[in-house]
């Protein structure tokens, strides 16, 4: 027999109170943790982790390996606000970092004191191996280090197809309709045929080419959104997927 709402037995107003303080508790402690330190509320709200991240290479070097480099170095604060500030090039490769004169003294100051705090996580010595995805296209075997269609469909996956439509929506005017270049910029099906890899992809688009003409897309895309485009540039580029709209 189902029970209405008025035969359900209510909480005693004492032991009411003491759930809604100790939920009340447990909210705040979560916030507590979770909350971001000035310097790491000012990088995400700038294009820091469009280029950077805290583990990990992304365009630039992993957050936690500027402050090993730096660890211990007298005037490195200074150097490392100067940097961001101005832009630099040279102490992690060619790769320039462009210059943020619209962050204030003190977010500079908040952003390199929470970067130069950073210590590396624990890592597993044993890495697992890349997966890799095999297609056979025009009777040969190509692969790619991520899937490009759904399994056993010709579907191609929710993250090729958001790949297409950013291209579509922000990169066909210069690269062309389905990567195959234009008046103003390069067959990018070409280029990753010829050896550009995903990290090269990633650092042209998030820090531009102004010789060429071609924005930085740091602070418009996110790692996760060039990722998208450079798997739905990639399976064009080795004729897993054909001219127009893919299969979804």
């Amino acid at each position: 027999m189902t029970r209405s709402f008025r035969d359900r037995p209510v909480a005693k107003p004492a032991a009411a109170f003491l759930a809604l303080a100790v939920t009340i508790g447990l909210g705040a402690t979560a916030f507590a943790e979770d909350a971001a330190s000035p310097g790491e509320a000012a990088a995400k709200s700038s294009d820091c982790f469009s280029c950077h991240a805290v583990n990990s290479k992304v365009v630039g070097p992993a957050f936690v390996d500027v402050a090993k480099k730096f660890d211990g170095q007298s005037g490195a604060q200074t150097e490392l606000v100067n940097a961001i500030k101005n832009g630099h090039v040279g102490t992690w490769g060619n790769v320039p970092m462009p210059a943020h004169p619209q962050l204030s003294d003190q977010q500079l100051k908040d952003i390199v004191t929470w970067v130069l705090s950073l210590k590396p996580q624990q890592q597993s010595s044993a890495a697992s191996p890349a997966q890799t995805y095999s297609y056979t296209v025009n009777g040969q075997t190509v692969k790619t280090d991520f899937p490009i269609f759904q399994q056993g469909t010709k579907k191609v996956t929710p993250a090729v197809f958001r790949g297409y439509e950013m291209f579509n929506s922000y990169c066909f005017r210069c690269h062309g309709e389905d990567a195959l270049g234009g008046s103003y910029a390069p067959n990018l099906r070409a280029s990753l045929s010829n050896g550009m890899d995903e990290q090269g992809f990633t650092s042209v688009a998030m820090t531009g080419r102004k010789d060429k003409g071609m924005p930085a897309w740091a602070g418009f895309f996110t790692p996760d959104d060039i990722r998208a485009i450079y798997e739905y540039t990639k399976a064009r580029s080795v004729g897993a997927i054909g001219t127009g709209t893919p299969a979804q």
